[in-house]
């Protein structure tokens, strides 16, 4: 698989038609290439059909998507990979065509199509079914069969353990977790939240983890606990996505708590809504307000949120967070806080040429803003702005939401920073 090339184009939807430009809606997608297909009616049976046929190539969801801004053509839109999909379906394009291959790769899955789509087309489920498909067996890059297999077994996942003595922050130490709180007497009992610990987490940022036990120390952490299967869902083995959704759900009783956006938007796929629970959306719901301030310099913190494309594209969370770390900082919304960053599950590694030019303008406006603070809600985007910020030598810093709200327990010492302001941030 290659990477993109950038192209410019003058109109916003890159069209040489001669239609009238609208902004993204340029009447009918172009027609797909063709080759001796099946009898009317009849398909390879690889999408849901109604799922496909409810797309009415309006265009509106163009400006939205992240590769067709790169490239300004046609087949890297949702649109235009609806056309592919369709082609597939009906035999009119070889399951082999480089075209099919290449857009089932560049997509990056954010799902930013769905939210101003006017007929509800569930893109995600699409990419998924074109996935399945395209990357069966052994066509599935090598990068992410590696993970999908090493996540899928604890006994491996184990193994991340050796990782964990590196990821503590600055000060930290490990030590046991607070108790839960005993509930008052005539108080009926609360339906048990389970904290779910995370694949990335457990080998990258187990201080994730431990800040959400200080937040929540009413979360019980299961010692049995496998992947949740997103990994697995976006790149070609929905099967066993929604199997180990299924399991996870066994395994943690009661409300699924979790620190990963994209985690959440899958399990809430496969075991219902009112069974997970991001951070922040649990936060929210529980009253939780934030004790203290992020302190930087004496001074209140200024602080960004990057947004988790799932948690609110496919959840549609987006005050909570917000709500959150302006209660303990100074907060700053960035121009694309809700568009994608680049990391993308495992997009970053697949195609880190294509992500860095999805990221890059992100890291510019963070510059441009001045924040002291990154704040991600999904451990895959925090790994992305690290190393972005890192390779543009910004002062910022990223961090998770559950370490930024842990922080603000611990100002500096005799340094009272300004007062909180009383307005947060607008709903985007």
């Amino acid at each position: 698989m290659t990477d993109h090339d950038t192209v410019d184009h003058t109109g916003p939807c890159g069209c040489s038609s001669g239609s009238e430009c609208a902004g993204g809606v340029c009447g009918p997608a172009p027609a797909a290439p063709s080759l001796p297909g099946r009898p009317a009616g009849q398909g390879r049976g690889i999408f849901d059909k109604e799922l496909l046929d409810r797309c009415i190539s309006c265009g509106f969801c163009l400006p939205a998507c992240p590769t067709y801004a790169l490239t300004g053509q046609e087949p890297s839109s949702p649109r235009g990979r609806i056309t592919l999909m369709r082609a597939l379906e009906a035999g009119d394009l070889a399951p082999d065509d480089p075209t099919l291959a290449e857009e089932s790769s560049f997509c990056l899955g954010c799902r930013a199509c769905e939210t101003v789509c006017p007929a509800g087309v569930e893109y995600g489920q699409l990419l998924e079914q074109w996935r399945d498909h395209q990357w069966s067996g052994r066509n599935r890059p090598w990068i992410a069969r590696t993970l999908m297999m090493l996540v899928s077994r604890p006994g491996l996942l184990r193994l991340q353990g050796l990782v964990r003595r590196h990821a503590r922050g600055p000060g930290e130490k490990a030590g046991p977790r607070p108790a839960a709180p005993a509930p008052s007497s005539g108080e009926p009992p609360q339906q048990p939240v389970s904290l779910m610990l995370g694949c990335v987490e457990r080998g990258l940022y187990p201080r994730v983890s431990r800040a959400v036990q200080r937040l929540c120390p009413e979360a019980d952490v299961p010692a049995a606990q496998g992947c949740c299967g997103a990994l697995h869902a976006h790149n070609g083995d929905s099967a066993t996505g929604g199997k180990l959704a299924r399991r996870l759900g066994e395994q943690l009783p009661g409300t699924i708590l979790t620190t990963a956006g994209g985690c959440a938007a899958h399990l809430a796929h496969h075991l219902g809504r009112d069974r997970v629970r991001e951070l922040s959306q649990y936060l929210d719901e529980k009253g939780h307000r934030p004790a203290g301030q992020v302190m930087v310099d004496g001074r209140r913190a200024r602080a960004a949120l990057q947004d988790s494309c799932h948690l609110r594209n496919g959840l549609g969370v987006t005050r909570p967070p917000r709500e959150l770390i302006a209660a303990v900082a100074d907060y700053v919304e960035l121009p694309s806080a809700g568009k994608c960053c680049g990391a993308a599950g495992t997009y970053s590694m697949l195609r880190p040429a294509d992500s860095k030019k999805v990221l890059d303008p992100k890291l510019s406006e963070v510059e441009a803003a001045d924040v002291d603070y990154v704040v991600a809600v999904n451990p895959g985007c925090l790994r992305q702005l690290e190393q972005g910020l890192r390779r543009a030598r910004s002062r910022a810093k990223a961090i998770h939401l559950a370490e930024f709200l842990a922080l603000a327990a611990q100002p500096e010492p005799g340094r009272p920073g300004p007062a909180p302001r009383a307005d947060g941030p607008k709903e985007p």
